[in-house]
């Protein structure tokens, strides 16, 4: 149904009665201060006699001073507060330059200069819907910008959403004698933009109005048929439902269930949509008759759903719970279509007054638990922040704005995380994001200065992964410098693309030297760990795409190149390719090895192999044999001490042997840890082993006393140096480790 614009109160020398006005509204909302608002009126109205002045005439609906009536008149029927209002009646002044935000500011209060400032942001959506000429969608940083600060000031407040939505409902009513051009691209992008947030904002009764007033412009025969099929017999469907409601009503009396009742006019755009979807034609949509039902509680929902099935014939696969199964953006009702009397269908719709108050306002009747109440976990509010999470993604692909309209309308969604910030505000986060993903998401400062971060009032690692529903304080530090350990993906500290690239530049930044040595500090780290010795660095640098050593050391320090890239290719280096082990994570699991397949003997022919058991070698380690008395060929690495005496001392016993083509999936490796002693500390280490999959072979314990050190020795089986180096950094990260590394023989 198509809603006109209303006639205001006029006093006698034809001006709009303001007090009259103000009054009117009191009646639907609550004022803190009508005075207030009557003043924002005032002055709304003076500088628009200002600008009549100037201009001579008003173009239709050009009046700053009535469209911020109107816009205010469509806050006050959600229920809006009196900040809101003020911020309606003032906008155009501000948009219009004609007068300062700063004036407002200093004369109405920040809250409603804010909220016109987060409303002027939001006009980025009309410039990305109608790019301006020469500039590419997507391209101009401007406009990015513009996205940027509008996301992040809906999430903030709600309230600048609804401001904007009052705005374009005006402006699509105040279209109607406007030339063609402009009511096709006022209806093209309230149809896309608007009514679609409505939608996921919950405001039903601004959906529809938007809809059917858009579609009648976009799709003016179509509506102008359903429109016509509508009226023609609008006189036996309301004698209809009239009789429907007053056979219901003594029956649902009779039963001891109080109800309200009423016929539910059918929107023009909805009956389109349903005869496009299901093809079929306008005689056969069932809710063109149709009647809501309203009940105290939700158990007289399904008492009431039972009697209307009793009354008349329920049809089959026409009915929907959405009690115990809401939509998306929060709604709740029960319909189903029966054949009623005269044998005619007709929709019956079954909700709380409760669910019919969501159903109308939305978000409307939940926002100001973002400000007031951060402990309130309403299922109306929970049900609004999946509409925040999916808004958020846009800012994830900031560079792919043109499909916007389609993700406002698209009903599907990625996997997320929401969560809170200690003022109560919602951030949205990807599965498996940190405190320090959480951190740049808040302000890139605040992630640069993080060095620690309570969970729900637990200090927690910056490893933790966040839930829904925790709230994160971050702990920061003057020295506003991120740790170069984030970088390292094996550490776990950073999971979203948006905080990994704010450390990266960050370190870009940075002068070159110092990236040089701390590139060449972290190399040399996690060469020790992994017991990678003798590498070729010029060798090296080449091998991953860098011409010196000092360029390699460099992009490490800088972020840009992953240290477990290069200790990959470093590894690599050590063996030829030919003679290079290619594990397959697939492969079943092993605890011995294949000696036949394996480990192949140089010149020999097939002998019996073993592994040495002082340096445990690990495929695609440098390896020896070396030939015993009557126990085949031990193979150890090269780089084993034990194997390095055998050279000086016995070298004829000392034969080449190389990695087979077919490898086990699993080799038994040894870790050696060195900690400070502390409660807890094996039991921690045994379950990062459990969660990471890693079987232990072996574990050992020596505790000193008099340092209060502990050394740890483990074997563990793993199928690569990939996951060795993974294990290593995950024990590394954990409180009191000194230092760890794979053994060495």
């Amino acid at each position: 149904m198509v809603k006109v614009r209303e006639d205001y109160a006029t006093s006698g020398n034809g001006e709009v009665d303001i007090g009259q006005w103000v009054s009117h509204i009191a009646q639907q909302t609550h004022l803190d201060n009508p005075e207030q608002l009557r003043r924002a009126c005032e002055k709304a109205a003076v500088i628009d006699l200002e600008a009549f002045r100037e201009d001579r005439q008003w173009a239709p609906g050009a009046s700053s001073f009535l469209t911020g009536l109107e816009m205010a008149q469509v806050l006050a029927e959600l229920r809006m507060d009196q900040a809101s209002l003020v911020a309606a009646v003032l906008y155009r002044c501000v948009r219009e330059e004609r007068v300062p935000l700063e004036d407002i500011r200093k004369e109405f209060g920040d809250e409603v200069a804010a909220l016109i400032n987060g409303v002027q942001q939001m006009a980025a959506i009309s410039s990305i819907h109608h790019p301006l000429k020469g500039n590419v969608l997507g391209q101009s940083e401007g406009q990015l910008d513009n996205v940027r600060k509008m996301l992040v000031t809906m999430v903030d407040d709600v309230r600048v959403a609804l401001i904007k939505l009052a705005e374009r409902t005006s402006a699509i009513r105040a279209v109607k004698d406007a030339p063609d051009e402009k009511r096709m691209r006022v209806a093209r992008e309230v149809f896309d933009i608007y009514a679609p947030l409505a939608h996921r904002l919950g405001i039903g009764h601004i959906k529809w109005e938007l809809e059917d007033l858009s579609f009648r412009y976009l799709h003016a025969t179509a509506y102008k048929k359903i429109a016509k099929l509508l009226d023609e017999k609008r006189l036996d469907r309301d004698r209809y439902i009239k009789r429907v409601i007053e056979t219901l009503q003594t029956e649902l009396a009779a039963s001891g269930i109080k109800a309200e009742l009423n016929g539910r006019a059918k929107h023009i755009y909805s009956i389109w949509r349903k005869m496009r979807r299901k093809g079929i034609d306008f005689s056969q949509v069932y809710d063109v008759r149709a009647v809501r039902v309203l009940v105290p509680e939700v158990k007289d929902c399904y008492a009431a759903l039972g009697i209307v099935h009793t009354l008349w014939r329920h049809i089959p696969n026409e009915f929907d719970d959405y009690i115990a199964n809401p939509k998306e953006n929060g709604y709740q009702s029960l319909h189903t279509a029966v054949i009623g009397p005269e044998g005619k269908v007709m929709e019956v719709q079954i909700r709380t007054q409760a669910m019919h108050e969501e159903a109308e306002l939305g978000v409307c009747a939940h926002w100001l638990y973002k400000g007031t109440d951060t402990n309130n976990k309403s299922s109306g509010y929970d049900a609004k922040i999946n509409w925040l999470r999916q808004v958020l993604e846009w800012q994830e692909e900031l560079g792919d704005l043109s499909g916007l309209a389609d993700h406002l309308k698209s009903d599907v969604a990625s996997d997320r995380v929401y969560v809170f910030t200690p003022d109560g505000h919602v951030v949205d986060l990807p599965q498996g994001a940190t405190p320090v993903d959480f951190a740049y998401r808040v302000h890139t400062e605040i992630g640069h200065a993080c060095r620690g971060a309570r969970v729900n009032s637990r200090i927690v690692p910056l490893t933790y992964p966040l839930k829904t529903g925790d709230q994160v304080f971050i702990l920061t530090s003057n020295n506003q410098a991120p740790s170069r350990d984030w970088l390292n993906p094996s550490l776990g500290y950073i999971q979203t693309s948006r905080a990994r690239a704010k450390v990266t530049h960050w370190f870009k930044q940075q002068d070159r030297d110092r990236n040089i040595v701390d590139g060449r500090a972290i190399l040399e780290d996690e060469f020790k760990r992994l017991s990678l010795y003798d590498v070729d660095l010029s060798e090296l640098a080449k091998k991953v795409n860098y011409h010196s050593t000092d360029d390699m050391f460099a992009a490490v320090g800088a972020g840009d190149l992953r240290p477990t890239h290069v200790a990959n290719v470093a590894q690599q280096l050590l063996v030829p390719k030919s003679e290079q082990l290619d594990l397959k994570l697939s492969t079943p699991r092993k605890t011995a090895y294949d000696t036949e397949s394996d480990i192949q003997i140089q010149g020999v022919g097939k002998l019996k192999t073993q592994v040495a058991k002082c340096c445990k070698p690990l495929p695609g380690d440098p390896i020896g044999g070396y030939i015993t008395v009557g126990r085949g060929v031990t193979v150890h690495r090269q780089d084993c001490l034990t194997f390095l005496n055998l050279c000086e001392f016995e070298p004829n016993r000392i034969i080449e042997v190389n990695w087979g083509g077919t490898p086990a999936a699993v080799y038994p490796v040894d870790i050696d840890i060195e900690a400070y002693d502390r409660s807890g500390l094996l039991r921690d280490i045994t379950q990062l082993l459990s969660s990471s999959r890693s079987d232990v072979l072996s574990l050992n314990t020596l505790t000193n006393k008099d340092e209060n050190t502990a050394h740890i020795r483990i074997t563990v089986e793993i199928s690569s140096l990939e996951q060795l180096a993974r294990l290593l950094a995950q024990i590394r990260n954990l409180p009191n480790i000194i230092d760890v590394r794979r053994k060495r023989g």
